[in-house]
């Protein structure tokens, strides 16, 4: 097979897998469009707990009701089928891995979708009702807190992107780790810089409170300590595996 037919036949293939991976999230997207209202209350609970006693949410456009419990169904939809997302990627790149890549990418790619929605689930039950405490408490007397839906879920999604990410530092580590890239050695007296980095990206991606900064701080350099600590584990892990198939080796020739 020429170069230009193996290129076209990796095009089908992706267009497939594609159309494979739309077409769960679509299938996906039908149920949880009956559900979008309850879905979004669900979303709005931790700044709806904090409100005053009658305090709401309003909608500042006409077609707002509508659409916005219509994105968050599209997002619920698609952190339901991630998982056959995933999968589509992996039997694309999978034919052109070595069998030791993919005996580590596809632990680090379920590690990382796992890892993305705990911190997504961290930002929900933990950051989210800090804020909104923080926030109304400091609103000034007389003034009536009362959100757009559309502004509060860019906010949202603004929060769980972050803390997702945040959450899939120990994967990163791991990664410029086994690909020689960074060494251990070089991770470890980095550490202060990475501690000012964690809270100069905490005053960046989140409300400018200190309470908000120090929530995605602290397990960004918490999650690179438990990067590094995992690699080292792993480093041992391959070291034992070469040492036993060299006796191996030694032995056959024996």
């Amino acid at each position: 097979m020429s170069t230009d037919e193996t290129f076209i036949s990796h095009l089908v293939e992706l267009r497939a897998r594609l159309i494979r991976a739309c077409g769960g999230i679509l299938l996906g997207f039908v149920p949880c469009a009956f559900y979008a209202r309850e879905l979004y209350s669900l979303l709005a609970q931790p700044l709806l707990d904090k409100l005053p006693e009658g305090g709401q949410m309003i909608a500042t456009e006409v077609i707002t009701p509508f659409f916005v419990p219509m994105k968050v169904a599209m997002m619920v939809a698609f952190v339901i089928t991630l998982p056959h997302t995933l999968y589509q990627i992996w039997a694309f790149v999978a034919p052109g891995l070595y069998s030791h890549e993919k005996r580590l990418v596809l632990p680090l790619v379920l590690a990382s979708s796992i890892l993305f929605l705990c911190g997504m689930a961290f930002a929900y039950f933990a950051a989210l009702p800090l804020v909104f405490e923080f926030i109304t408490h400091f609103a000034p007397e007389g003034v009536a807190v009362m959100t757009d839906i559309g502004r509060y879920l860019d906010f949202l999604l603004t929060m769980f992107i972050a803390f997702g990410i945040t959450f899939e530092v120990p994967i990163l580590v791991i990664v410029l780790v086994r690909m020689d890239i960074v060494s251990i050695e070089k991770l470890k007296e980095i550490r202060a810089y990475v501690l000012v980095g964690a809270f100069v990206i905490g005053a960046i991606f989140t409300p400018p409170d200190v309470i908000s900064q120090f929530m995605l701080a602290v397990p960004l350099y918490l999650l690179y300590e438990s990067g590094i600590l995992v690699a080292v584990v792993l480093g041992k892990s391959d070291i034992r595996e070469r040492s036993a198939v060299s006796r191996s080796i030694d032995e056959k020739d024996a």
